[in-house]
């Protein structure tokens, strides 16, 4: 039986060359995230993963007490979909190869980009939505994707990402983006304490009225 206390966050962060006009609301946005699940139920581990044309792991299952400052460093395109590919396969296999009883019962992938894919070589559209579909139906993952000036609900469909998690943001409020999806994912935690059965909380009109969407 897998860890039904413990919660594995794997955020995907887009770091591509458009990001240089928010990297300090980026980088803050992400420290308040941070500290948030600090403070929430329960155990947690973060994956963080930057991606442009390239793939980068920062950390890998790195307790959330230990998680450092962001430093964003801006560069490159866009190749949204390796990086999904790349880090959700890399996800279940770093879990295969863990022993059940230290498996997280609770799984999240928040990807975060401000940028339509225009790079990618090995992933499309399709089997990304299908890997994203496989992990949410047979395996209770949870997904959100944060799209900056897009409509976020359509692409992340073209994702697999249900129209519920899935929120647009301006450029200005990425705190904003940043605090409901922390929020969100604090409300899971405390929920799958109680309940294994429990859903992540979809984003409210409230949330993505802050968010600028």
């Amino acid at each position: 039986m897998t860890n039904p206390n413990l919660t594995w966050i794997a955020f995907l962060l887009d770091r591509s060359g458009s990001m240089q006009s928010i990297k300090t609301d980026t980088e803050g946005g992400f420290a308040a995230f941070i500290a948030e699940q600090q403070k929430a139920t329960g155990e947690c581990a973060v994956t963080l993963a930057q991606f442009d044309n390239d793939y980068e792991v920062v950390y890998s299952g790195l307790p959330v007490a230990d998680v450092p400052a962001l430093n964003l460093q801006p560069r490159g395109t866009t190749a949204l979909l390796d990086a999904m590919g790349r880090l959700i396969t890399d996800t279940v296999q770093k879990l295969a190869a863990t022993p059940e009883p230290e498996r997280p019962g609770n799984v999240v992938v928040a990807i975060m980009t401000d940028g339509m894919e225009n790079a990618s070589r090995e992933w499309t559209h399709p089997a990304i939505k299908s890997l994203v579909e496989q992990q949410t139906k047979k395996h209770g993952w949870q997904f959100l994707y944060m799209g900056a000036d897009q409509d976020a609900i359509e692409v992340g469909g073209r994702l697999g990402v249900a129209p519920a998690h899935a929120v647009t943001y301006s450029r200005g409020n990425v705190d904003a983006v940043m605090a409901a999806s922390s929020a969100n994912l604090a409300a899971f935690r405390g929920a799958r304490a109680f309940d294994a059965t429990a859903s992540m909380p979809g984003y409210t009109d409230e949330q993505r009225s802050s968010a600028g969407e």
